[in-house]
């Protein structure tokens, strides 16, 4: 994939770039529903990075629906996101952008949003309870 390039003196970690310029690519079409990806070894081995790498990127993008792995049939881009998912995908790389921005890790930005989430799942669940 002669568009993927990884900068080596950016702050940004060599996955985000990985997963970033791939989710770019989807967007704007240069990569089409259908299009079968590199193997992660492939990839890794293309751009000069670890497996590990290339297999996070991969598996992030899996997680919000861009990309499908279909066993040994390999890696592929996904149809289209229900304008749900998309819209929630938008807001997603938005979020971690901007937490990025303030100097926060990734573990940090999962940990608040994850505390974020069941915090307010606890709390509905429990007021849930009260008024039944």
């Amino acid at each position: 994939m002669s568009f993927l390039s990884i900068d080596s003196t950016s702050g940004v970690p060599p996955f985000e770039q990985v997963r970033s310029q791939l989710a770019e690519a989807i967007h704007t079409g240069k990569l089409k529903p259908q299009d079968q990806l590199p193997t992660v070894r492939k990839l890794a081995a293309d751009l000069g990075l670890a497996a590990n790498t290339v297999a996070r990127a991969y598996r992030e993008l899996e997680l919000v629906g861009v990309i499908e792995t279909r066993g040994r049939n390999g890696t592929f881009v996904a149809g289209a996101l229900s304008p749900r998912k998309a819209a929630g995908a938008r807001l997603a790389a938005t979020l971690a952008q901007r937490m990025r921005d303030l100097g926060m890790g990734e573990a940090e930005m999962l940990a608040i949003f994850r505390n974020e989430v069941e915090g307010r799942e606890a709390a509905g669940n429990s007021t849930l309870r009260t008024t039944s």
